[in-house]
């Protein structure tokens, strides 16, 4: 064996020293996803999500956001917790194939992963610095409230957006294609919360057109009542047609 092909067997070795690795959170998300149900199954599918992105411990210093908002964008790596003691898979049945078909979990997006890391863009806002504490304000998340983040990276269009890179079975947005009605029990809840969030029916207008359904039961008519939480509201819905859902109520969370 050649002194290079030794270097190259030592530099691949997985020894203890670099088979694990300690992160600590340097910031923690607020969002209106407050369970994973009826979270896009991407980012900025729902432009009218805003969340924060809140620093915490010593990364909470207005020193290292600096020149941020240069970006209009950023990259989020984040850890899933709330799935994270579920395990993984080396087979996953991504929502984009049906929900029905396996395939290797490092070929999906799957929260399913040897190490419960993922990755998001978002829109960037603003930034801000109030009583010590800063906080950079985001649209087009799709996190789960109080979700960990481990990095943020500024988003850099020439390098990260690859116009012809292939995408396999995700390789167009998937479409929006329910319409959402809201029935006079939901416009007269509306109101009660219009002050708070004028974007909230906006919000619960694009999570729904997603189809938050499981992925099997997408395009099949549906008679359920579902519920989905959006900050401290419960949000309850139904297919009526198998292009439309109308939103039955909204109430508050006690």
């Amino acid at each position: 064996m050649s002194q290079l092909s030794n270097k190259m067997s030592k530099s691949c070795d997985t020894s203890d020293d670099i088979k694990s690795f300690k992160f600590e959170a340097i910031a923690v998300i607020e969002s209106p996803y407050q369970e994973k149900f009826a979270i896009p199954r991407q980012p900025n599918l729902v432009s009218a999500a805003k969340g924060k992105v809140v620093l915490l411990g010593k990364a909470n210093n207005p020193e290292l956001v600096r020149d941020i908002e240069q970006f209009s964008h950023l990259w989020l790596l984040f850890v899933f917790h709330g799935t994270q003691e579920q395990g993984w898979k080396p087979l996953v049945r991504p929502p984009r194939l049906g929900g029905n078909v396996k395939t290797g979990v490092l070929a999906t997006r799957s929260t399913f992963r040897p190490n419960p890391i993922g990755m998001s863009v978002v829109k960037l806002d603003k930034v801000v610095t109030e009583k010590q504490q800063t906080v950079l304000h985001i649209s087009g998340l799709d996190l789960l409230n109080g979700t960990p983040i481990i990095d943020i990276k500024p988003y850099v269009p020439y390098s990260d957006a690859i116009i012809d890179a292939e995408a396999g079975f995700a390789q167009q947005q998937p479409e929006a294609g329910l319409s959402v009605v809201f029935s006079e029990q939901a416009q007269t809840d509306l109101m009660q919360y219009k002050q708070r969030d004028s974007e909230l029916a906006l919000l619960i207008e694009q999570v729904l057109r997603q189809d938050p359904r499981p992925a099997y039961k997408q395009g099949k008519a549906d008679d359920k009542i579902y519920g989905m939480s959006l900050y401290d509201l419960n949000i309850q819905w139904q297919l009526t047609t198998l292009d439309t859902v109308l939103v039955l109520n909204i109430t508050q969370v006690n």
